[in-house]
């Protein structure tokens, strides 16, 4: 990349549009860490929190109870068992995006879901990119993964966890999951391959962050 100073990459996406193969190419490509699942355990380590809670609820808006719990008593990591699920479901949100936070701190990087752009909405160098493509494209690489799904299951997976995640992010900002207007770029990752999307990315970051701007 022409910038001397870090750049992080977020990317929302569509469930089998390819986000995390994306992230991992354009992270190959521009020599930028790679952060997805790890977010999970690490942020659970930080916090005290068992890895399974997070787990069980990775890109899941606060439960009815949990909600009550969690924004009308303020319970904190500390105040109840690890790996109970009365946690606070803001606290575990908060906890999490602490860590996002340190990541982007410590260099470049790409990071997958989480809400990450709206966790770094002020960080000067951080360019937010959302992945859709059509449900029969997706459903296509769901199954080329899991053949074993067909595709009516395939395709109420997809609906199901892109529900999750739109919940998820609509509950913890003030944006639209999946709007444009959320995010710097939206990409179809069937009109064009990773390769050719991450030579976009490239193009759309050196016009944007010249050198020594």
């Amino acid at each position: 990349m022409n910038s001397k100073q870090p750049i992080v990459i977020t990317i929302g996406r569509q469930f089998g549009s390819g986000g995390r193969e994306l992230g991992r190419t354009l992270a190959d490509a521009f020599g930028f860490k790679y952060y997805d699942k790890e977010l999970l355990s690490e942020a659970a380590k930080r916090a005290g929190m068992s890895p399974e809670f997070f787990e069980r609820n990775d890109e899941r808006a606060p439960t009815f109870l949990n909600g009550i719990f969690s924004f009308s008593f303020g319970f904190a990591p500390t105040n109840v068992y690890a790996g109970s699920t009365s946690i606070s479901d803001d606290s575990l949100y908060r906890a999490q995006s602490d860590f996002i936070h340190s990541l982007a701190e410590e260099g470049s990087c790409v990071i997958v879901g989480r809400s990450a752009d709206y966790v770094l909405r002020d960080h000067p160098r951080c360019v937010s990119l959302f992945v859709h493509a059509p449900m029969e494209k997706c459903i296509d690489r769901i199954t080329s993964r899991q053949p074993e799904l067909t595709r009516e299951k395939a395709r109420a997976r997809a609906e199901k966890i892109n529900r999750l995640r739109a919940n998820y992010y609509n509950f913890y900002t003030d944006r639209t999951w999946g709007a444009a207007s959320s995010y710097d770029l939206t990409l179809d990752t069937s009109l064009l391959s990773m390769n050719e999307i991450t030579e976009l990315v490239r193009l759309y970051l050196d016009k944007r962050f010249p050198v020594n701007k």
